[in-house]
């Protein structure tokens, strides 16, 4: 079975047959013990520390599909590189972009996109709202009045806007969830000024690129999306499914290591350029991220035990029906 791997320190990495080797190299150019990936093991590649490369090694890794995202000094996610889609055909890109282009029909799917966000956010803040005693009522109450206001929005410059207060009602309330171990104090991001932010920046790429790398398992286009404007060199279909995904598979996960202490205010540090994890803190992080996406749930169209990763992908074939005039899409939302 594929997976994901992630590459934390710096170093070279190369062909060696038909396996991916890895060699690290510290500060003064010294070679460590490398370490070697069977490539049929692996479904993209994660890089968190310079790395050293040459086109053959690409040219490999395209030719069996691999993906790899990048994430600088900061944590930000910088970019990917994507193998050729294997998969996208011309009627699907035709539909897609029709549904883009008809102001009615982009409304629909970007809809659904919000719907989805803020009942996944609602899920979150009620379980939390009986843990706390009630303290989340009128943050509950008021995304459900931004929610009702979803259908009626004119256009999606103003349906961005209610995503974005739904977003603002949902950050104030991590404070209270949290107690006093951190502090939102506000979502500051590019750089985030804070702990919590610093978890919420880096648990949001890893959301945006798991998403990106469901959706070239498709026939879906990721460069034309319908709730984010389509912009130049950025994947921004993969921006409007992480909002779906992000309070499931993000805010989840920071509540619950916060909550059982798996992370402290020693695990950050902060610099001129903002508040970083250390690297235990940010191994720690991506371990528990891809647990998640490797947990199951049982599905209750299919009937079986699916993992969230594939439940994103699941959310994709799900666009594309609703693009070919199969069936009408239906955004996800948890029910547990």
């Amino acid at each position: 079975m594929k997976q994901t791997k992630y590459l934390m320190n710096p170093g070279r990495l190369s062909r060696q047959d038909n396996t991916l080797k890895f060699t690290p190299v510290d500060e003064d150019g010294n070679e460590g013990q490398p370490r070697f990936l069977p490539v049929e093991q692996v479904s993209d590649l994660y890089i968190f520390g310079s790395l050293d490369a040459n086109s053959a090694l690409y040219n490999f890794l395209g030719k069996e599909g691999i993906a790899v995202h990048f994430f600088d000094y900061y944590e930000h996610y910088t970019g990917s590189f994507m193998p050729r889609e294997y998969l996208l055909a011309g009627k699907m890109q035709v539909e897609q972009t029709k549904h883009y282009v008809s102001t009615k029909k982009r409304m629909v799917i970007a809809q659904a996109f919000v719907e989805g966000a803020a009942c996944n956010i609602l899920r979150v803040l009620k379980y939390y709202d009986n843990r706390k005693a009630n303290c989340l009522s009128d943050s509950i109450a008021m995304v459900e009045q931004l929610l009702a206001s979803v259908p009626t929005a004119p256009d999606v410059p103003t349906l961005m806007g209610i995503e974005g207060n739904i977003r603002q009602t949902y950050y104030s309330c991590f404070d209270a969830i949290l107690g006093e171990t951190f502090c939102m104090d506000g979502r500051s991001k590019r750089p985030p000024q804070n702990e919590l932010n610093a978890m919420i920046s880096l648990g949001n790429m890893l959301c945006y690129t798991a998403c990106l790398s469901m959706i070239y398992h498709t026939q879906l286009n990721p460069t034309i999306s319908f709730l984010h404007e389509p912009g130049a060199r950025r994947y921004s279909l993969a921006l409007d499914m992480a909002e779906i995904f992000k309070p499931i598979l993000v805010d989840r996960l920071i509540f619950r290591m916060v909550n059982k202490r798996q992370l402290q205010p020693s695990d950050f540090r902060m610099e001129v350029g903002g508040c970083l994890m250390k690297e235990g803190a940010r191994k720690r992080f991506l371990q528990e991220f891809d647990a998640s996406l490797k947990e199951t749930i049982k599905h209750r169209s299919l009937g079986r035990s699916v993992s969230y990763k594939h439940l994103i992908k699941l959310e994709c074939y799900k666009l594309q029906k609703h693009l070919l005039g199969i069936d009408a899409y239906k955004p996800f939302k948890a029910w547990w």
